[in-house]
């Protein structure tokens, strides 16, 4: 199979990866310097957020690299390791929901992209502590546990994202990639 994506596309997909790649990075540096807050600012940031939009804009397929890229590029600046190929397939799965949403509801409300945040946030960060747990040979229900300030700060910051900052860059994006040449 093969995919073409023409150039104002590929252009913006990297936009959007290097500014979320670079969020992540910088958020890793924050939550390193407060160590006892790690997994709660960790989970701050545009990875998901970006993924979902570059899914809804341009398809699920975009969806799925862009959020791929996301990890696997900041991975390389911070703790690139056995989970970065996981963690960028289930960011990247953000980035086809977002395609499947645009095919189900063209033009969603903020209220159902705030569905949307709680549903696929909830999801990603529970396939994310399972494999956690898998790897290290913890229970699953002692991994979620330990999780839970890092889960709801991820619900936060993605619901918060989702329903202001997602709309608008979805306006941008599609204005930007169906703009006419002069």
């Amino acid at each position: 199979m093969r995919v073409e994506i023409p150039v104002k596309q590929l252009s913006a997909i990297s936009l959007l990866v290097a500014t979320a790649a670079a969020v992540r990075v910088g958020m890793n540096w924050v939550a390193l310097a407060i160590i006892p807050f790690y997994g709660v600012v960790i989970k701050i940031g545009l990875s998901e957020t970006l993924a979902f939009t570059s899914g809804f804009v341009f398809g699920p397929i975009q969806g799925f690299i862009t959020g791929a890229l996301i990890i696997i590029i900041s991975d390389l600046f911070t703790w690139a390791g056995l989970w970065t190929p996981f963690i960028a397939a289930i960011i990247g799965l953000l980035g086809v929901c977002g395609g499947v949403l645009r095919h189900i509801k063209g033009n969603p409300s903020v209220a159902l992209l705030g569905i949307t945040a709680v549903t696929l946030t909830l999801i990603s960060e529970i396939l994310q502590n399972i494999w956690f747990a898998w790897f290290f040979s913890m229970p699953i229900i002692a991994v979620l546990i330990m999780g839970v300030q890092s889960i709801v700060t991820a619900v936060i910051n993605n619901t918060a994202l989702f329903t202001v900052v997602a709309p608008r860059i979805i306006k941008v994006l599609q204005e930007w990639v169906t703009q006419k040449p002069r």
